[in-house]
């Protein structure tokens, strides 16, 4: 964690490069391991090396690209790919909801929100849900611009190098590189959950996931999150209830 002291006095481009700084702190050197992983999955599914630059580009999530990876793979036709990739997507709305009001100033321009909203995947969430709090609140959507910026653009480079050397890669290490992201995604998701009802949501997901993908294998992630989520929605207001009787 980083540990300078909030100075309001510093001038916006310092407030950027400790965004820069920030893209490399542990969460982000595991995000950018993951893309190894990604680089090489997508070499294998004959992506091509600006395709998968593009794919990082302008999707971003990394679950979102290997779902369209899969896509490709199964040669699904375009609608189809499209809508599985805007669901994939669709679970960053909320963290966009939670991370814009904590970025908006007085002056902030619609536009600029607009622009970061891009750059919203959960590794920059929790970085910028963790530390925007210390930061002067005309100065967030800087160093969320750079922290967001940093971590795209050295993906881009990363998924570039990594096609050069993909062969050289030994597909166990590409899946082990690929599986760091979401094991860090919820191990920070456990640690920052505020309520009980979220780490009952994580393990329901956890145990519902695999027998979903047995019974219902084209949905089962939808299906499992929206049976896990609202029983342990259920049990938060019942448990409330309980408290308060």
């Amino acid at each position: 964690m980083s540990t300078w002291i909030p100075d309001a006095t510093a001038p916006r481009s310092t407030w950027f490069l400790r965004g820069v700084r920030a893209a490399f702190s542990l969460p982000g050197l595991i995000l950018i391991s993951s893309f190894i992983g990604f680089a090489a999955l997508a070499k294998d599914a004959g992506v091509t090396a600006t395709h998968a630059a593009f794919m990082a580009a302008t999707v971003w999530a990394l679950p979102s690209m290997v779902v369209l990876v899969g896509a490709i793979t199964s040669g699904a036709a375009l609608p189809a790919a499209m809508f599985a990739v805007t669901l994939s997507a669709i679970r960053l709305m909320p963290m966009v909801m939670a991370l814009v009001p904590e970025m908006r100033a007085g002056k902030t321009r619609q536009w600029v929100l607009y622009l970061l909203a891009h750059f919203v995947a959960v590794t920059s969430w929790v970085l910028a849900m963790e530390r925007l709090k210390r930061i002067p609140p005309d100065m967030r959507t800087t160093y969320y611009a750079g922290l967001g910026g940093t971590l795209v653009m050295t993906n881009i480079i990363v998924v570039t190098a990594v096609f050069a050397v993909a062969d050289a890669l030994p597909s166990a290490i590409s899946a082990a590189l690929l599986m760091l992201t979401p094991m860090y995604f919820l191990t920070s998701l456990w640690g920052s959950a505020r309520e009980r009802a979220g780490h009952v949501a994580m393990v329901l997901g956890l145990v519902l996931g695999p027998v979903f993908h047995i019974v219902l294998p084209e949905i089962d992630l939808l299906v499992a999150g929206l049976i896990g989520g609202t029983a342990a929605y259920g049990w938060h207001l019942w448990r409330r209830k309980v408290r308060e009787a």
